[in-house]
Formats: C-alpha cells, structure tokens, sequence
C-alpha cells in the first residue's frame, strides 16, 4: 500500500489556555498543502509485533521516528500481532513546523486501518492517533479544518479557495518543545479565538495580516532570529501576507496566484542552507 503523508501550514494559531496537566490549548486553521512524503506499507501476521523501517530522506531510521512508533501503538491497542515493513520517503523537512512526522504517522494508522479492517473503532484510533501527538489527529483524514483543543477538536472548513504559497526556512530546525518553554517563559496570558474568517477570494493583504498571527513566532524567533530576518525577505520580494507554520521555522508567504509565488520564490535570497518552494493548499468544498 503507498500513501501520501501531506505537510500542512497553520492559516494563524493563537494559545487560548493551558490544562492543569500543563499541555497548551489552541485555535488554529490547518491547512493541508501539496508537499508530502511518501509511505509504502506492507503488514501481515507474525509471532510478536515487529517494525522494519526504511528511510529515504533527513529523518530517523530507528524507533524513535513517529511512523515506528504508530505502527508499535497500533498494535497494542488493536492486539494483533504484526510484522509491518514500512519504505519511507521524506519530502517534508524534520522540525520545520510543517507536521511532518505526524503526518507520517498518521499515513501508517490509515495504512493499516485499511488492511486490518475493524481492528479498531474508529474513536480508538483516533485515541491512539492523539497519544502520538497533538498534531496526529488532523492528519488521519488531512482537509482544511479548525483545529482546538490540545489537537483532538476538529471541525472541517468548508468555502476555502486554494492558496498559493511560497514556503521559506532559513535552514535551522526549531524544537516545539523548546518553543513552548521559550513561550511559557514570556508569561503571555491567554489569546483571544480566531477571529472570523475574512472572504479570501480576492485575496486582500490587509485582511489576511489578523487572521495569520502566530502566538508562537515571538518565541520561535527568540531561538532562530533568522526568523525574522526572513520575514522581511518574503515581504519585500511581494508576499501579500506572511505566516508562521506551526513552532517554526518555516514561514509561508501568501501570494496572489501561482504565477505571482513563482516570482516571490525567484526574488528570495536565501542563504544556504535555507531553502525555498512554491506550493498551494487544498482546496475545500
């Protein structure tokens, strides 16, 4: 079985709170793009549980890469006994903010959802999918949608146009973890919720500047100035809007059409090893 495991940006992410248990609560807009890394699955019946991992690309080819690790949690929850051999191609850098290892483990629950039929209900996999990380749920069915809570609250989003978008990251990976730290320590109190959603279609700067605000830009770039540094480029280059993805580092310019991100990622100057790409997010009905 060969999967997709599609990266994602955040359209905006404001922290609205924090559980006794410490984890932080958010609102987000998740938006699937067309950059994905590529999962071959194979799984059939052994003595115990085993986990055979082969990777192509800058990630982890041991048990704490998160596709291993959703193959293990799927089988102690569903009780079967499995040898699943799993061929992964990493399109997605590591520690971008794109969701890349989440989206990879949830491409292995799918995967073998489908060759295990009934193996597990649907709300367990989906606790399975949580356990793994806040950002494994969206992916399991990955479609523009809101996310809150701690990732487990998802509520599709109907009415968006695709967006063209050039992805830019100044070649440093950035910790989630250390970006929480770094936000606790800052001592915000909690953000308002998203505010509504402007119409996108035109596509108006000064609409969409609100709505992408990152709680967690001030204190990713605390940890990577480049952040900064980068913001400006794409704005000066002709991005209509620029977004933090995730914990960082990687920013999207918002462009006003293919053409248009096409000409922003040619005027970017970026210094190696920061990287650049045009793509788009899906379009939701």
């Amino acid at each position: 079985m060969r999967l997709l495991a599609p990266a994602k940006i955040n359209l905006g992410l404001r922290i609205v709170g924090r559980r006794p248990d410490g984890y932080h609560e958010l609102d987000s807009l998740f938006l699937p793009i067309d950059l994905a890394d590529v999962v071959t699955l194979h799984s059939g019946a052994a003595p115990t549980c085993q986990v055979v991992l082969h990777v192509d690309g800058d990630a982890p080819e041991d048990e704490s890469n998160l596709a291993a690790r959703a193959a293990h949690a799927y089988c102690e929850a569903s009780g079967l006994r499995l040898r699943v051999e799993i061929e992964l191609t990493k399109h997605t850098p590591m520690a971008a903010g794109l969701g890349g290892g989440s989206s990879d483990a949830a491409a292995l629950l799918r995967g073998l959802d489908a060759q295990h039929p009934g193996a597990l209900a649907g709300a367990e996999l989906e606790r399975v999918a949580l356990a793994l990380g806040a950002d494994v749920p969206f992916f399991l069915h990955p479609r523009p949608c809101r996310v809150r809570g701690i990732g487990e609250r998802l509520e599709p989003v109907a009415g968006l146009p695709s967006l063209a978008l050039v992805l830019a990251n100044p070649g440093e990976g950035v910790s989630t973890a250390e970006v929480y730290r770094a936000y606790d320590a800052l001592a915000p109190g909690p953000s308002s919720a998203l505010p509504p959603l402007p119409p996108l279609v035109p596509l108006r700067a000064e609409l969409l500047g609100g709505l992408l605000h990152n709680d967690l830009e001030a204190p990713a770039t605390r940890l990577c100035p480049a952040i900064a540094r980068l913001r400006t480029a794409l704005h000066e280059a002709g991005a209509l809007a620029v977004g933090l993805s995730g914990s960082g580092a990687t920013l999207y310019g918002v462009c006003r059409d293919p053409e248009a991100a096409r000409g922003v990622a040619d005027r970017l100057q970026i210094p190696n090893p920061g990287w650049c790409r045009v793509a788009h997010t899906a379009e939701s009905r």
